[in-house]
């Protein structure tokens, strides 16, 4: 008969996952009128400002721009510059009229050095014009379930029916940050494109540790937007500020404030791996894992404590993959996850080589005695 027990590991890290206060402290007076700070990890949000709240968006357009031309088009086509894309207003890669770039080195040119041409030119040659290209990048933003968003051009020269919010823009990030390609390229401090080098116009690349992205803004109307991804210790953090006169140092004070109040703990098949006891088999231990990795963000106050249920002494043979137990993760006293305990490889019973009565008493005896073995510690 197996025998069900509880093994409860506790862990500390420092304060509440509360969000911190809108308004600012004495540190640095928040110049955002919205604002958000996401987990891309988990999805948790850490601080908001008017996140909900519909506005212009300027150049950060460009971010689904290039996601919808990276997941539509062959990045190695080849795109002649017309001359009417060349005179979009505002910011420009210039491109030569006449002459041919490919489709990544359009991505570069629009992400690094915010060309409004290079805009034009992925959006009418993949839909044959702009309004139609914003219909689909309208279409990506439903697919994702942005409710808060609509698009009327690729570039983000104000349009009264072109929008975003910080929340909606902050979600798009995360998404965007798992594409390969999209990351490489809003990751790149400069391109070297026909000749020409693009430096890219984020700052905080080279100003922030640990930043990776993404993409600035700016028109008069909409005034300084932007949008950041920075990683440190395995957490991966997105800020997104609109309408904001002094958006470096906001980003710079938002994103230390969410690293230094948080940490992200994770349980996979990596990380935690749980040694169980045989008594029946020719092996003497089997190794259960996380069928799922679990990960979650923790404040470095919560009480954190990891709950084993699964039998102390196996009497019977087992399959990779088949449950065989649970992992349950507790913050301050509540359930935050849970997820099966999973064999990772078969556990067989030959009968050729079956133990002797003596050796499954010695075997449980000695397992009674001690506690679970648990390889590696959650990160």
């Amino acid at each position: 008969m197996k025998k069900i027990i509880s093994a409860v590991i506790a862990a500390a890290c420092a304060i509440s996952l509360l969000p911190f206060s809108a308004l600012a402290d004495e540190e640095h007076e928040l110049s955002a009128h919205s604002a958000i700070v996401l987990c891309a990890d988990t999805g948790d949000v850490l601080f908001e400002k008017n996140a909900d709240e519909r506005m212009l968006i300027a150049s950060i357009t460009k971010i689904m721009t290039a996601i919808v031309a990276i997941e539509n088009a062959d990045l190695n086509d080849k795109i002649v510059i017309k001359p009417e894309w060349s005179a979009i207003e505002g910011s420009s890669m210039y491109a030569n009229p006449g002459q041919s770039y490919t489709v990544r080195e359009l991505l570069y040119g629009m992400m690094l050095n915010s060309g409004n041409d290079a805009a034009a030119a992925l959006a009418c040659t993949l839909c044959g014009d702009e309004i139609s290209f914003a219909e689909k990048m309208n279409e990506k933003a439903r697919e994702l379930g942005l409710e808060d968003t609509s698009f009327r051009n690729p570039h983000g020269l104000d349009d009264e029916g072109h929008y975003s919010t910080a929340r909606d823009m902050a979600r798009l990030t995360a998404y965007c940050m798992e594409n390969d390609t999209f990351k490489s390229i809003v990751s790149a401090n400069c391109a070297i494109i026909k000749g020409v080098t693009y430096y890219n116009h984020n700052r905080l690349l080279r100003e922030y540790e640990g930043c990776i992205g993404v993409k600035t803004g700016y028109t008069v109307s909409a005034g300084r937007t932007l949008v950041s991804c920075a990683e440190r210790g395995g957490m991966r953090l997105i800020c997104v500020t609109l309408s904001a006169p002094d958006d470096w140092n906001d980003h710079k004070y938002l994103l230390d404030k969410a690293f230094s109040e948080n940490r992200i703990v994770s349980y996979s098949a990596d990380s935690f791996k749980l040694s169980l006891d045989v008594a029946s088999a020719a092996a003497s231990a089997a190794e259960a894992v996380p069928e799922n990795e679990i990960k979650l963000l923790i404040g470095v106050g919560d009480d954190v404590d990891v709950k084993l249920e699964a039998p102390r002494v196996l009497f019977a043979g087992g399959i990779e993959g088949e449950k065989v137990g649970s992992l349950s993760i507790f913050i301050n006293g509540s359930l935050a996850a849970q997820e099966d305990l999973v064999y990772t490889k078969d556990v067989k019973v030959d009968p050729a080589q079956r133990l002797t009565p003596y050796e499954r008493i010695f075997r449980i005896f000695d397992t009674a005695i001690r506690p679970y073995y648990i390889e590696g510690e959650a990160k």
